[in-house]
């Protein structure tokens, strides 16, 4: 169950009035209004299983449209699953994107298989290429995950991206891995476990204590 203050319809009107920009057909709004039960149900999933207080409480998920975190995951979900369901609706998906992207200053690419499981903090100027990404992903504002000659970074369980870090090109990213702030790996494996400072080649890789770890879900 999703909590919410408004009622589904509400939600959709703002959606298709946010979307007028695009010059939304009858034939699209009949894509989102078919993909929206799905939507709400991947929203849901993914913010019960956080302990951020404005998403979830007492394992209930609450939906706000206004709070902007949570309306650009939701977005995210929707062009996913719409994609998902045909790549024929690659249309409607791009104006979905779009949306996000002016909104949100957040670039999530629907073609980008992000977890069930993610979380964002501020994600202003974030760019999230086509890396793989397992669930309890989170990052924040400013972070890149992009391609070096065509490959894209591979990412464990329970990775944090602090602000303004950058993960590039054939690195594969342990889990339970912390990214501090302004680090830029390219072409380096972070083992698990870890918290790494700095910019390659020139890493700092240290452990930390697993009990130490606190993360922003509830697993």
């Amino acid at each position: 169950m999703m909590l919410s203050d408004f009622e589904d319809d509400y939600i959709l009107d703002l959606l298709f009035n946010q979307l007028k920009l695009f010059k939304l057909t009858d034939a699209e709004k009949n894509i989102i209004i078919d993909s929206f039960s799905e939507t709400k149900s991947r929203t849901e999933y993914c913010f019960v299983n956080t302990n951020n207080k404005y998403y979830s409480k007492n394992d209930v998920a609450f939906f706000n449209p206004f709070h902007s975190g949570q309306w650009c995951i939701f977005l995210y979900y929707l062009s996913n699953t719409i994609f998902i369901s045909s790549v024929d609706n690659r249309t409607v998906c791009d104006k979905i994107y779009y949306l996000n992207r002016m909104l949100n200053s957040c670039d999530l690419f629907y073609e980008v298989n992000l977890p069930d499981i993610f979380f964002l903090d501020h994600p202003l100027g974030t760019v999230i290429g086509r890396g793989i990404f397992k669930n309890y992903f989170s990052f924040n504002q400013g972070c890149t995950v992009g391609n070096n000659k065509g490959i894209f970074p591979v990412f464990g369980e329970n990775v944090k991206m602090l602000s303004n870090t950058k993960v590039l090109g054939n690195s594969t990213i342990g889990d339970n891995v912390i990214i501090s702030a302004n680090s830029y790996i390219k072409d380096t494996d972070i083992p698990s476990g870890s918290i790494v400072f700095g910019t390659s080649p020139n890493l700092i890789i240290k452990k930390i204590d697993a009990s130490n770890y606190k993360n922003y879900f509830s697993k």
